[in-house]
């Protein structure tokens, strides 16, 4: 067993969770899950492969994250969502790398997403490198309610072997999704008090979809490329609508 704690976030995820800790179980020493509340089955499965479990319910990722990182058993933590998957490369190198005196406080993952079945290779979808493998330490969230940024002490090193992302069901499901995450980001931004223009996103919506279609070369996965470059476009402006609704209500009161 490695002196490793794996830490998962949940919500809902009975369809997920199985298959996630199944990747983990039996050379991680420790699991640790934290669930905000879940209404389904994901307590239960989870139970068979970790009795530390945590029920709290989250104000925002980054404090969940953080106070998750926090209840590890052991220095050295990798973060999982319940829709990921370690690969047996990935398990080999954590294991020879915790084996050796470690220099660097944490280490960059490569992630093989997924849409359905389909691995998107191009359009900034891979290797897409995250930083998951780290001294719980050392490092740190910031604590927002969407895309929080990740703080380290001193450069990290990267790794090889890839998690393996389950993304999203079909594209339904990644529209499904990016709705939602444009709502947190526009409350972000109105919470923040933000000033936004409307021709600086026209321009981040423009430049978002030919990074990820052209410069990325998205366009090698054909159909699926187009949809993640127009979906990466399509994120900037509705943010910016759905914040902009927050202004009018404000001034209407």
């Amino acid at each position: 067993m490695l002196n490793l704690t794996v830490v998962v976030l949940t919500k809902n995820e009975e369809k997920n969770i199985a298959d996630c800790l199944e990747s983990v179980a039996g050379w991680a020493s420790e699991i640790l899950l934290v669930d905000d509340e879940s209404s389904d089955k994901t307590v239960d499965i989870a139970s068979q492969y970790t009795d530390k479990i945590i029920i709290r319910k989250m104000d925002n990722e980054g404090k969940q994250r953080n106070f998750a990182y926090s209840q590890a058993r052991n220095l050295w933590v990798l973060s999982l969502d319940a829709d990921e998957r370690v690969t047996e490369e990935l398990r080999d190198e954590i294991s020879e790398t915790l084996s050796k005196h470690v220099s660097c406080n944490g280490f960059t993952i490569p992630r093989r997403n997924y849409i359905g079945d389909y691995w998107v290779r191009h359009g900034g979808w891979y290797p897409s490198p995250q930083l998951k493998f780290f001294r719980k330490d050392k490092f740190r969230y910031e604590e927002v309610a969407v895309h929080p940024r990740a703080f380290m002490d001193d450069p990290c090193g990267h790794l090889k072997g890839d998690i393996i992302h389950y993304s999203y069901r079909n594209l339904e499901d990644f529209l499904g999704k990016l709705n939602n995450q444009t709502t947190r980001e526009a409350k972000k931004w109105f919470d923040q008090n933000k000033p936004m223009r409307l021709g600086r996103f026209l321009w981040r919506t423009l430049d978002r979809f030919t990074r990820s279609y052209i410069g990325r070369k998205g366009f090698r996965d054909g159909f699926i490329g187009f949809s993640v470059a127009f979906y990466a476009g399509l994120y900037q402006f509705v943010s910016y609508l759905k914040y902009k609704e927050l202004v009018l209500e404000r001034r209407e009161k």
